[in-house]
């Protein structure tokens, strides 16, 4: 697989831009997030990457060219107002899938579905700019940056989508489930390190990105973090500095993309040596739910701290 495409699929970004809410209210008709928490009247205006937009009623025709903001929108209820969703959306069962491309989205193509608002996680060939030139909101929600953008990401379309209370509570509920499974390591887990895979190529994830952000709460040590000169926070990791590291967890998030898996891994040159192979301690992730960042990266964290207990109660 190529990097391009690695940005693509496996939540890469070169910078993520952060959410913030509008200060202001525009014309005194529209109300900001902070203001919906309670109400979620319309016209709201959420302050979006892309800058404020406002939705003058409640949309019933959403198409989310994101699977992300998909996992969202039924997270919090709003499904029956979603129309259409890209090819890749494939959770939960039932969404209303189409051809439209994630990748190389079309203003006509959107178009056709009549839409009331459109949320993207990826602008190429200013197709914001195309569908907001013919009068269609646009929530843009590249990928985040820590787990609070991806939290203002699921209340702003929870406000955007008439929805802002049931996704308050996914936060909560999130973030609440997120910090006992934390708060069940031991103290131990601070000596342990980790490799994250992207790929077979050896592309890996730092502390910096969403993904490292995340596992922090772990406490081990990532290997990656001393690999990466230009701070793009995704390097390419030798084969030679894997192996030398010895990693104690080795964390696979290309099981289904390239068919990795703890057999493949053992099976790579001088891999065999690692204590992470020897013992077992490889966790196989779903790409899908690990190249996204809705509700459920609890499952993420969940499987990894599973791996973190066994160890420990094995070392007991």
């Amino acid at each position: 697989m190529k990097l391009t495409t690695l940005v693509l699929c496996c939540v890469v970004a070169l910078a993520a831009v952060a959410c913030t809410d509008d200060p202001s209210s525009g014309d005194g008709g529209t109300t900001t997030v902070a203001d919906t928490i309670d109400t979620a009247a319309f016209p709201v205006t959420v302050g979006a990457p892309n800058g404020p937009v406002t939705i003058d009623r409640q949309p019933q025709r959403i198409v989310s060219i994101s699977p992300t903001s998909t996992e969202v929108l039924y997270a919090i209820g709003a499904g029956p107002q979603v129309t259409a969703v890209d090819s890749l959306s494939n959770h939960p069962d039932g969404a209303p899938v189409t051809d439209l491309s994630a990748f190389t989205p079309n203003v006509e193509a959107i178009a056709a579905f009549e839409p009331d608002l459109v949320i993207l996680s990826y602008d190429p060939a200013d197709i914001v700019a195309g569908l907001e030139a013919i009068g269609i909101p646009v929530i843009l929600h590249p990928t985040a940056d820590g787990l609070d953008d991806a939290f203002s990401q699921w209340e702003q379309i929870g406000a955007a989508t008439g929805h802002l209370a049931e996704a308050t509570e996914l936060v909560m509920q999130v973030g609440a489930d997120i910090a006992d499974a934390f708060g069940s390591l031991p103290s131990t887990s601070s000596d342990l390190s980790y490799y994250y895979e992207l790929e077979p190529t050896l592309y890996s994830a730092t502390s910096t990105t969403f993904i490292g952000e995340l596992f922090s709460g772990t406490r081990m040590t990532n290997i990656a973090d001393d690999q990466d000169a230009d701070g793009f926070g995704y390097p390419q990791l030798s084969a030679e500095y894997v192996v030398s590291s010895d990693p104690d967890i080795i964390i696979l998030a290309d099981t289904k993309c390239c068919g990795q898996s703890a057999a493949t891994v053992a099976e790579r040159p001088g891999w065999d040596t690692m204590r992470a192979v020897a013992d077992g301690t490889i966790v196989e992730l779903d790409d899908d739910i690990a190249s996204r960042w809705g509700p459920r990266i609890v499952d993420l964290v969940d499987v990894v701290v599973a791996e973190i207990l066994e160890m420990a109660s094995v070392d007991a």
